[in-house]
Formats: C-alpha cells, sequence, structure tokens
C-alpha cells in the first residue's frame, strides 16, 4: 500500500513539473524486417510499448509495399514506424505532430532506417481549417494532449496550454503530395477527440481513393458526438468496426447505438465493398 501511495505523488510531482525530455536511440530486432534503431521519447509517463513485428503485421493488413498513409497525432512515431515498414522505402507515411516536446524524436525515427521506410514528419496539427489553435494537456510536460476548445473536455486536461499550428490537412496534399493520393491506403487518428473534425475535412478522399481508417473514441466524448463520428463513416459506405487491440484486427461490427458501449475505444472503417480482414 505505501508502495503504491509513493507510486501515485510521484506520478502527481511528475505532471506538474515542466521538464523537456530528450530521446534515446535503441536497436529492436523485429524478425522477418530485422534490427532497426528506433528513437524513443524519455518521458517517464509517456513511454509506449516497443514496436515489434506484430505491429509490423497488423499494418500490413491495410498498406501494402509501395503505399501511401496518413499518421495523424504521431506522437514519437510509434505507429508511424511499423506502418512506414509496411509501405517499404517505395511508399510514404505522413506523419503529423504538433507538440513540439516529443517533436524531436518523431524527427529522428523519420531520419532513421532509410532502407526500410520513408517517413515526412509535419510539426503542425491537421485541423478543419488553417489557422492557430490551442493545444492543450493534463501534464506540464506535454506528454500527451491535443487540440482543445471543440468538445467536452475536462478542465483537468486542459491544465496546460500553448498555441500550434493547424492546417487543413487536404489542401496541404493536395498542394504538396497529390501524387501519392492515387495510392492512399490508410488513414490513422489519434487526437484525443478532435478526429472526428480531422475526418470531416477528408471527405473528399474517402468518396474518391476509399482507405481504411483507424480512429479513436476518445473517452471524452458525449453520444451525440460519437454518433456523429460514426455517422461520417456510415454516409460514405463504410462499416464500422471495434478495433481488437490484443487480436490487431477488425472484431464487432459495430451499429450506431454501440459507439457509447465503452469509454474510449478503437474503431476502424473499412468501405462496404471492401472484404473483412
Amino acid at each position: 500500500m505505501l508502495n503504491f501511495i509513493r507510486r501515485k505523488i510521484k506520478k502527481y510531482q511528475l505532471k506538474r513539473t515542466f521538464k523537456e525530455y530528450g530521446f534515446k536511440i535503441t536497436k529492436i530486432d523485429l524478425g522477418k524486417h530485422g534490427v532497426i534503431d528506433y528513437a524513443t521519447w524519455l518521458h517517464p509517463l509517456y513511454n509506449t510499448e516497443p514496436i515489434t513485428q506484430k505491429h509490423v503485421d497488423f499494418y500490413k493488413q491495410f498498406i501494402s509495399e509501395g503505399g501511401f498513409a496518413i499518421d495523424i497525432g504521431a506522437h514519437q512515431g510509434d505507429t508511424t514506424v511499423p506502418m512506414a515498414i509496411a509501405a517499404s522505402k517505395s511508399g510514404l507515411v505522413l506523419a503529423l505532430e504538433p507538440n513540439p516536446h516529443v517533436y524531436p524524436a518523431l524527427l529522428e525515427n523519420a531520419k532513421l532506417n532509410p532502407d526500410l521506410l520513408k517517413i515526412v514528419p509535419l510539426p503542425f496539427a491537421a485541423t478543419s481549417t488553417d489557422g492557430e489553435y490551442t493545444f492543450g494537456s493534463g501534464d506540464a510536460a506535454y506528454g500527451n494532449g491535443g487540440i482543445v476548445g471543440f468538445s467536452t473536455n475536462k478542465a483537468s486536461n486542459v491544465r496546460y496550454k500553448f498555441n500550434v499550428t493547424g492546417k487543413n490537412l487536404e489542401k496541404y496534399i493536395d498542394s504538396y503530395y497529390s501524387e501519392y493520393l492515387p495510392k492512399l491506403q490508410l488513414i490513422k487518428t489519434d487526437a484525443e477527440g478532435y478526429d472526428k473534425e480531422i475526418l470531416k475535412s477528408l471527405q473528399p478522399y474517402f468518396k474518391k481513393y476509399r482507405p481504411a481508417i483507424i480512429s479513436e473514441c476518445f473517452s471524452q466524448l458525449i453520444p451525440s458526438e460519437r454518433y456523429e463520428l460514426f455517422d461520417i463513416f456510415s454516409q460514405h459506405n463504410y462499416h464500422v468496426y471495434f478495433l481488437d487491440g490484443q487480436e490487431n484486427r477488425p472484431s464487432i461490427k459495430l451499429e450506431r447505438q454501440q459507439m457509447t458501449n465503452w469509454k474510449h475505444f478503437d474503431i476502424i472503417g473499412l468501405p462496404k465493398e471492401r472484404p473483412v480482414i
């Protein structure tokens, strides 16, 4: 019990103390893809699990060699890197991360392993319109967070704030990466509840390119926001599935009313004409 209390106090202190954490480069043996270099952010509360071959194989269900994918809310690159390995160096992953405190780790991961992958890191938020937005976090060292002022964010989760640049991603890609769009295979969003606003702005891609779409259903979304997220998929003839993190595959096909069955979970939208994996 005493150790538990000590851990809680330490976590409380860490979340209320600003510190700029660096990163370290480690070697990870993926098996089929050999040994890779990976930059891990050293924030003690937000170290993600190491990348494995299982993560790469998961993204290979949706991204083929030479494919194009977009990772929105890339953080240090824990999803970006396996996505990019799946796409190979002949493909491309755009990785968006507006948090300047974790961005150096993502930038480093974009430079590593050039024989295996191609990542373009982008230091801005995907937003409905171009402009300046408020990024908020419950952590003074900004281990996690997202755009605020659009939903029912708890005050404790936006205690620490700063301004970030936001860009309409469709307009940006059409201007600089349009040649990759015919190979668009996957869009992933992890934006602390702002996901549905991002996906609204990318609807022309749903219609034309029919990518798979992985999105977070954030814990603080109220029922009407959860239904709105579902409706973005359904109106473009996508089926929505609960994404089973243990099995790394789509599992339960969801109906609209089921969007309130879990507090926080990931979903994947697949075009209705596409077979379920």
